[in-house]
């Protein structure tokens, strides 16, 4: 197994507290993305890449797609299971789908294309789409504009170096994105407010703490919760993030060669 896929399991371990803390995405995400493919969602046949504990599915499922679920990892499969029971649920890799060709709509990577070798993935997600078909990836990207979203991604960068990025997204140029005449982009500010415990245990969800190990995750969030508390001393935080979208489109079969 590669490095990249080793390190992707290793959300299994904060399955829960991922599921739980985690942002979803707004209804304007999916509004857009009807909007950019000429296609409603509701009959659509989804496949989502990297679901984990069904976040995003379970979005997709509400504007009533057909979604197949797509997911390596036995802790977060797990998860997923327990929250919609009856949405199909295949164990796998992006860069390996184990689906027929031409079977699906639309395929969603939602936080996780980074996980891929794109060099594989993309060419198995055009043969899994059906001509016409689109490939969604998407990112809840931390606001930087806002200052106080600002300061803590210095406090996370001066922490773990570049390690941090993680934490508050980076932008599709940071991710190995496809371009060209198919791909279309679009960005979907959003926030939510939530307890500071929430707001913690979304940044202890990232991969960047799995690779720094608890002591220092520990110290690090003490530290975070103090200076946030000075900031929101009733202990609610408005988060804000933008989604960095990305469609890129199979050509429809008449212009294929």
């Amino acid at each position: 197994m590669c490095r990249m896929n080793e390190r992707a399991l290793s959300f299994d371990a904060v399955a829960e507290q991922y599921d739980t803390a985690r942002p979803g995405y707004p209804p304007a995400l999916f509004d857009t993305i009807e909007a950019a493919t000429g296609r409603p969602l509701r009959g659509s046949r989804v496949v989502d890449v990297g679901a984990g504990t069904g976040i995003a599915t379970r979005l997709l499922r509400e504007r009533s797609a057909l979604v197949v679920a797509v997911e390596p990892g036995p802790g977060m499969a797990a998860r997923l299971r327990l929250s919609l029971p009856d949405v199909p649920l295949v164990r796998g890799f992006g860069d390996a789908l184990p689906l027929a060709g031409a079977s699906a709509d639309l395929i969603t990577y939602a936080q996780a294309w980074h996980w891929t070798d794109p060099a594989r993935s993309l060419p198995e997600a055009m043969r899994v789409l059906r001509p016409g078909g689109a490939l969604a990836l998407w990112w809840n990207v931390s606001d930087r504009a806002v200052p106080w979203i600002a300061e803590q991604d210095a406090r996370l960068r001066e922490e773990a170096g570049d390690a941090a990025h993680g934490a508050h997204g980076t932008g599709a140029r940071d991710r190995h994105v496809p371009t060209g005449p198919e791909t279309v982009r679009r960005r979907v500010p959003w926030s939510r407010r939530v307890p500071l415990a929430t707001h913690l245990d979304n940044l202890g969800s990232h991969s960047v703490f799995r690779v720094l190990g608890d002591e220092a995750t520990t110290a690090f969030l003490d530290r975070e919760r103090d200076e946030l508390l000075r900031l929101f001393p009733d202990g609610t935080v408005e988060e804000s993030y933008v989604v960095e979208l990305t469609l890129t489109f199979r050509p429809p079969a008449s212009s294929s060669r």
